[in-house]
């Protein structure tokens, strides 16, 4: 039985691979976890509390799945709320806000990993994906800014690189990577999308589908990498 779990199923994203996965032949279960019941679910696809920036509710909803996991998606993350947008300077800093964002994208998806790694199959293929972000990539910052999320996110990337090496012992048939969705449209863009080029804004289900679809080529060879949208390699 091959069964995927979808955390953050009420993102933009992630419910967008929440329609996917359950629309696929290839799994027999669907679970949908998010802080509230996705207003519609398939059939087949099962609800499952859990709150990311929450780690007793990370670790109840672990203990309610008691079957081996195919694919595991955490689809989480934070650019901006109402308490305000990514820091354009130094002088923005703020110790309550870079607790928050490190909070929910660094800190609930490693304990996500802690919890539901375990759960994956061992005797056959699985992968186990966190979505992080292009502007997480060291290497790649040529424009400065958006320290908090910058930062969290090279944080996430080195924690899904050092899960995956530990993974590679105990299952050796899983591929435990970061992925890019690219600019979509959803909240966490949307105040960021001027200047975006039309063929670069990508809808929820596009991303979900890229995403999918990437991960259905790699390799535990490639675990602990980050990657695109398109495929391509992100240095970190």
């Amino acid at each position: 039985m091959a069964t995927a779990l979808i955390i953050g199923a009420n993102g933009g994203i992630g419910a967008a691979l929440v329609a996917a996965l359950a629309a696929s032949d290839r799994y027999d279960h669907v679970i949908a976890a998010a802080r509230s019941e996705p207003s519609s679910l398939p059939d087949n696809v099962e609800y499952c509390p859990i709150d990311i920036a929450d780690p007793a509710s990370i670790k109840s909803a672990a203990t309610a799945i008691d079957a081996p996991l195919t694919r595991v998606i955490v689809a989480t993350g934070i650019l901006h709320d109402e308490a305000g947008g990514p820091e354009r300077s130094l002088r923005d800093l703020d110790a309550d806000r870079l607790a928050h964002l490190f909070a929910i994208n660094t800190i609930g998806p490693a304990l996500a990993l802690k919890h539901f790694a375990p759960l994956l199959a061992k005797d056959q293929p699985s992968t186990i994906a966190c979505i992080s972000a292009r502007v997480g990539s060291i290497a790649d910052n040529r424009l400065g800014g958006w320290y908090g999320y910058r930062a969290s996110k090279a944080a996430l990337n080195q924690i899904v690189r050092t899960a995956a090496i530990e993974l590679a012992r105990s299952r050796p048939q899983t591929v435990c990577v970061a992925l890019h969705p690219g600019t979509v449209d959803t909240g966490l863009s949307k105040p960021f999308q001027r200047g975006v080029p039309a063929e670069k804004l990508f809808t929820p289900v596009y991303s979900a589908e890229r995403l999918l679809a990437v991960l259905d080529t790699l390799t535990p060879a490639q675990s602990g990498r980050i990657f695109a949208w398109d495929g391509a390699e992100i240095a970190p």
